[in-house]
Parts: C-alpha cells; sequence; structure tokens
C-alpha cells in the first residue's frame, strides 16, 4: 500500500456582520459551519488552491484529498489535507485555509460592496428629491395647506437621507474580517496510511468472513462425506464401526484379530451379535459407493464371527465384470477364485462343491463370485432363495458381500433376503445423497439397517499383485522328460493328490489359454521350476468336475491327466 501523509490547519471563523452570537458551536445568522465546511471542498476554492500550490493537479483531484472537520461547540474548521510526501500534505492544508479565507473575504468585501452601492443611489435619490422639494416649498405662501405638506415631505427625506448617510459611513470605514489561522499545517512525522496493526486485523477479519462464507458454502454443496460424524448427522445412520488411516488395511487384507484394526471389527461384530434378534442368521453388507470397501468390510466381519467358533460361510455376491475382478475376495482369504456363485446358481456345481474353506480360519467358508459371464439376473432366481435357506439349516451365520446401492439392483433384491443389513462407507468417496438412498432402499424392502461402518479412502492395489495369474499350471511334457522329472524329485516331495483337489478339464467350456513370462513375478520371490519348464495361465470351468471328482473319491483313484 502507498504512504500517505495527512496535515491539519485550525482556522476561526468569524461573522462578516459583527455577529458573533454562538450557539452549539454554529453561529446564527448568516453563518453556518456546516455550510462553510462544504465551501472548503469547492471549485471556487479549489481553483485559488492550485494557484497558491503552483500544482499541475487539476483543482478536481485536489478537493478530493481536503476533509474538514468542525469541532462541537466551537466556530473552528479543521481543514486536513493527505498527500504521498510529508511537505505535500502541509502545502496543501495551508493552502486550501488560506484559499479558504480569500474567498471568504473577498465573498463578503462584494457583499459589501454592493451594499454600499445600493445605499450611494438610495442617497442620491433622496438628495434630488429634497431639492425639489426646497424648491417649492420656496414659491408656496407662508399659512397656507401646500407649504404645510412640503415642509412634512422634506423633514421625512431629510431622515431618511440621514440615516442612509449613517448606514454609509459605518459600511465604508467597516473592516472585512472573515476569519484567521488559529493553528497552521506542520510537517508530519510518519504516515497514517497503512496502519499495520489496522490493515492485519482488518485482513484478518475479511480472512475470517471469507473463510465462514467458504466454509458455509462448502458445507452446502459439498455432498462428499469426509468424517464419521458426517455419516452420523447428515447421514442420520448410526455408526457401528470407524478406521483411521491408522487401522485401516490395504484393501485386499484380512486384519489381525489383535492388531487396531482386528480389535475394531471384533467390537462390530459384538454389537451386531447384540443387536441380531433370534433366528437371524444372514447379514447382507453393501455400500454406498462403488468401490472395495464392500468385500473388506464383509471379508474381515465373517472373519470376526467365525473367529468366535460359529460356523460362517461368506457369499461374494458383487458379480464383477471380469474374472480379474474377483481376485481381491480370493486373495484376501487364500482360495480359488472359481467355482463360485454364479456357478453355482447356474446349475452348473453343488452347494458343497461351491464353499471352500480357507485355510487361516477353519469356521470359514467362501463361495466366492465366480465367473461373471452368465449371471445376469440370477440374483432374483428361485435358487438363490433355496440356496440361502439351506445355509440357514447347515450354518451359523451367512454374510453377504453384495454390490452398492448406486451400482446395482441387486444390493436390494439380496437385502429382502437378509435378516440385517450393514452399510460400508468409503470417506471422500461416497456423497450423502448416495447414503440416504441407499438407507432408502433397504427401509423399502423391510431389512433393518443396524448401521455403518466408515472407512477412509482405501489405498489402491500393490503393483505386484495386479498381474498375478489365477491358476498357474505346468506346460505340457512329452512322456519321457515326465517321467524323468518325477524321477529328479524326493521322495518326500512326492504327495499324491487329495480327492476334492481333483479337477477334470471340459474340453467345450476351457477358455483359451494366456501365457505368462517364464521370469520372475515382479516384487515377488522367484519360484523355483526346472529350465524347460514354461508357465501358463487357464481359467477352470468345473462345472463338469463333478461326476468324475465324486468317482475319484469313491474310488480312491486319481484321474485321468489331460
Amino acid at each position: 500500500m502507498p504512504k500517505v501523509y495527512e496535515s491539519s490547519t485550525s482556522v476561526l471563523v468569524q461573522a462578516v456582520n459583527g455577529d458573533t452570537n454562538a450557539s452549539g458551536g454554529r453561529t446564527k445568522g448568516p453563518i453556518n459551519l456546516d455550510t462553510e465546511a462544504q465551501l472548503v471542498g469547492s471549485g471556487a476554492v479549489a481553483v485559488k488552491a492550485a494557484a497558491l500550490l503552483r500544482s499541475p493537479v487539476s483543482p478536481i483531484e485536489l478537493a478530493r484529498d481536503v476533509s474538514v472537520e468542525v469541532p462541537a461547540n466551537t466556530t473552528v474548521l479543521v481543514i486536513r489535507f493527505e498527500a504521498d510526501t510529508p511537505k505535500g500534505a502541509q502545502a496543501g492544508s495551508h493552502a486550501f485555509a488560506e484559499a479558504y479565507l480569500r474567498n471568504r473575504e473577498e465573498t463578503a468585501r462584494a457583499g459589501l460592496d454592493q451594499q454600499i452601492k445600493t445605499l450611494a443611489l438610495k442617497a442620491k435619490q433622496l438628495t434630488t428629491n429634497l431639492t425639489g422639494i426646497n424648491s417649492k416649498l420656496a414659491k408656496a405662501p407662508v399659512g397656507s395647506f401646500e407649504r404645510s405638506n412640503l415642509e412634512s415631505l422634506r423633514n421625512n427625506s431629510q431622515n431618511q437621507l440621514n440615516n442612509i448617510t449613517s448606514r454609509l459611513n459605518e459600511l465604508t470605514t467597516a473592516t472585512v474580517g472573515a476569519g484567521s489561522i488559529i493553528s497552521d499545517a506542520r510537517e508530519p512525522d510518519a504516515p497514517i496510511r497503512p496502519n499495520a496493526l489496522l490493515t492485519i486485523a482488518t485482513a484478518g477479519m475479511a480472512g475470517l468472513l471469507a473463510g465462514f462464507a467458504l466454509a458455509f458454502l462448502r458445507e452446502r454443496y459439498d455432498r462428499r462425506l469426509r468424517t464419521a460424524a458426517d455419516v452420523r448427522d447428515r447421514g442420520r445412520i448410526p455408526v457401528l464401526a470407524a478406521l483411521d488411516e491408522r487401522t485401516t488395511p490395504h484393501f485386499d487384507d484380512v486384519l489381525q484379530p489383535y492388531g487396531p484394526g482386528g480389535r475394531v471389527f471384533n467390537r462390530l461384530r459384538n454389537e451386531i451379535l447384540a443387536s441380531l434378534r433370534s433366528g437371524d442368521q444372514i447379514i447382507v453388507v453393501t455400500g454406498a459407493s462403488r468401490g472395495s470397501a464392500t468385500t473388506l468390510v464383509a471379508a474381515n466381519l465373517a472373519a470376526a464371527l467365525a473367529r468366535t467358533g460359529s460356523d460362517v460361510v461368506l457369499i461374494g455376491a458383487h458379480l464383477p465384470d471380469t474374472v480379474a475382478d474377483a481376485a481381491p475376495l480370493a486373495r484376501m482369504l487364500g482360495v480359488a477364485p472359481m467355482p463360485g456363485l454364479s456357478d453355482l446358481l447356474a446349475g452348473r456345481i453343488n452347494l458343497p462343491k461351491a464353499m471352500q474353506r480357507t485355510p487361516r480360519i477353519p469356521s470359514l467358508r467362501v463361495i466366492t463370485t465366480g465367473g461373471a459371464a452368465t449371471a445376469a439376473g440370477l440374483m432374483q432366481s428361485q435358487r438363490l432363495r433355496d440356496t440361502l435357506e439351506a445355509l440357514r439349516r447347515q450354518t451359523g451365520y451367512v454374510v453377504i458381500e453384495a454390490p452398492s446401492t448406486s451400482s446395482s439392483a441387486d444390493a436390494q433384491s439380496l437385502a429382502s433376503l437378509a435378516d440385517a443389513a450393514i452399510l460400508a462407507v468409503e470417506l471422500r468417496r461416497a456423497k450423502r445423497p448416495a447414503l440416504l438412498d441407499a438407507a432408502e432402499q433397504l427401509s423399502r424392502v423391510g431389512t433393518p439397517l443396524l448401521g455403518a461402518v466408515v472407512l477412509p479412502r482405501l489405498n489402491a492395489m500393490r503393483t505386484d499383485e495386479q498381474h498375478l495369474p489365477v491358476v498357474t499350471l505346468p506346460a505340457e511334457r512329452r512322456p519321457e522328460q515326465r517321467a524323468d522329472y518325477r524321477t529328479e524329485q524326493r521322495p518326500e516331495q512326492r504327495t499324491e493328490p487329495r480327492a476334492d483337489e481333483t479337477a477334470v478339464l471340459d474340453t467345450d467350456r476351457t477358455q483359451q489359454m494366456r501365457r505368462v513370462p517364464a521370469g520372475p513375478t515382479p516384487g515377488g520371490p522367484a519360484r523355483p521350476r526346472p529350465a524347460e519348464l514354461d508357465e501358463v495361465t487357464a481359467i477352470i470351468d468345473l462345472s463338469s468336475a463333478g461326476a468324475q471328482t465324486r468317482t475319484a473319491e469313491k474310488t480312491g483313484e486319481q484321474p485321468d491327466e489331460k
């Protein structure tokens, strides 16, 4: 900000007609300090001040820098002038005070001259009239009526002339005193602007008001949920559990039971069990936005329930667009991604074949999503209802990982078959309208909404796991190579396959195999293998393997290799 200096001059205003009576700081009669204060910044005074200053600045610009103050109960004008230099402020204030007094004096002198001129003209007329009256009076007879009238007119005219002459003598000898400078301008020592303290306080107040305005606009128009309090206050949904950045795992991890995140899910399990009614077994977990929050909550909740010794089945009902999307649930629990729910609902496998027991949690069995190519409309099928009824009789609890309510109508269909529902809310991704819509969808089907599990925005997939093969098989060998390779194995390494691990490939349903580079997996340890062994990736359809597998289980024989 540019520096601004100010200097002031005090002017005592006097009445030019001698009337010095004052009341409340405002003189009666022809003088009025409010009017005089306005005259200081008038064009006539500004022109005179510009002439005194010899400034190239126009009078209008100079008049903008002058201000006048009238102290209470006084006949004083305080004339202030602002300039960018101390000397300019001092000279400007003095010039305007001097120009005001000169203008006032000239105005008063012009008025006085006008009065003198008017009275002189009147006196001349009276003198002429007296001359005519005296001439007539000399000719009039003594004691006549005409003489009496002429004497009366002469006396009146003589009295008027005397008064006018007396007034002319007073005006002619009168001195004009428009006022005087009682305190002249001084050169200021410091600028009045910018005032650092005032500027900082004003800027702080302006910033505070702007911050309040921005916060209000953001609160009103930003629909994203940012904290657990937003879910509770803006969505009116109770928060069962909230994970922070410290306790939130990678999106495809199962939390350790005694870690910070595991304890959160243990408390969530206890609250859910306390909220369930007698006979409630099926819990659906859906989300308010797209993402992996539903998968993480469903898997960890099922793991927490299974750790109590209850028989728990986790159903991955979030049908993916591709087979690769089914990998997170399979990686989290260490099971094969296929066969899964889509194969079960399509009738290609039965329920026991679809359930896979997790290696780390024996009480937990998983039904993965499976392939999605033939899954359209299966979430509304009678076979799904029959499957859930069978699971009610066979297991303790069933946890369903459903898609988000904003991306699919399957969430509402699955919720109608469940006993309770939980919403997984991923902060900074879920929005308030989607949260309210999810709660509305669940209420329409009559499923009790226990509450929400709040998670921060989940991390992305690890780069070393983005392109891992789903199933790895050795390439086809010639008989002599296969025999040599078997003879090279140590006896303790040769194990017979179990009956439930044997699969028969159906050549009509087996998809084309995709070859993977023979190098080590990026970010992971190298896998030992013979030099001539190539790895290939295949997607196996196990729908036709049931009969041969059951035969292998009965006879104890190993199926033929294909």
